[in-house]
Parts: structure tokens; C-alpha cells; sequence
């Protein structure tokens, strides 16, 4: 039988968020496994190609870092109740990062949400969770807003 002992729920505080921490903590309850909350702000690196100073960009994602502690406390208070849970808000690529803190946390599984985008913001924005599945070493659970088509 497959143990899950530690389960990273990976969060953008999006209208999925809810529904991805309820898989999570239903998980957690059902395992009595620990949920490590994560919210991964962009790194913003990608500007400095154009002009903008690094010391701007690294004051903006510190704000942004910081500012994310308090919704993240929010929200586990609010959705995981009940269960050992450990939040964390990080900066970088998205899909690195998750891959990144399962592996450092010894994640049994990753629970994530999609936004389901298609054509060419798909293109353009690529998808974290298709990334996350591609590249973790875990199973990976993936759930898409209400009402939105595959």
C-alpha cells in the first residue's frame, strides 16, 4: 500500500484555490498526512532584459513575497483546519518551485489547480500544472475551475 505522509498543495489564492485545499486536507485527513500550503510568487527576472534595475525588480518580489504571509495565514486557518499543515511563500517559476519544495519536503503527492487555458494564451502562458506533471517525481493531482472545458 502507498503511504502519504507529506502532501504539497500548491496555491494561487485563485477562485480554484478553495477546492484544491479541500482535496488536500480531505487527503490529509484520510492519511494523516502533514500539508505543506505553497504560494509561489513570480521572480520577475525575465524584466531585467529590458532596462529595468534588478534592485527594482528584487523590492517589488520582496513585497510581494511578504504581502502573500498574511492571505497564506488566512487561508489555512479557513481551509485546513484540523489537519498539520506548514505554509510557505516562496519567489520563482512556478512549476520549478513545486517540483523544488516536494522534493525538498519528501512530498508523497502534489495537489494543484489548472486555470484550463486554451489556444493561445496556452501558447503564450504555457501551463504550470502541465510542467508540474511533466517534471515531479510524485503523482500529481490537478483540478480546473467550475465549468471549465478540458
Amino acid at each position: 500500500m502507498v503511504a502519504i505522509k507529506t502532501i504539497v498543495c500548491a496555491l494561487d489564492f485563485s477562485e480554484v484555490s478553495p477546492k484544491v485545499a479541500a482535496y488536500a486536507k480531505t487527503l490529509a485527513e484520510a492519511c494523516g498526512a502533514k500539508v505543506v500550503a505553497l504560494y509561489v510568487a513570480p521572480s520577475l527576472t525575465q524584466y531585467v532584459e529590458f532596462h529595468v534595475q534588478a534592485s527594482y525588480i528584487d523590492d517589488f518580489v520582496t513585497g510581494i513575497v511578504s504581502g502573500a504571509s498574511d492571505p497564506m495565514d488566512s487561508f489555512i486557518k479557513e481551509y485546513f483546519a484540523g489537519v498539520p499543515v506548514e505554509g510557505r511563500v516562496v519567489s520563482g517559476y512556478a512549476a520549478e518551485e513545486i517540483v523544488s519544495v516536494a522534493e525538498e519536503v519528501g512530498a508523497d503527492l502534489i495537489v494543484l489547480g489548472t486555470h484550463g487555458r486554451k489556444g493561445i494564451d496556452k501558447i503564450l502562458f504555457g501551463s504550470v500544472a502541465e510542467k508540474v506533471i511533466k517534471t515531479a517525481k510524485v503523482p500529481v493531482l490537478s483540478m480546473r475551475p467550475e465549468g471549465k472545458a478540458a
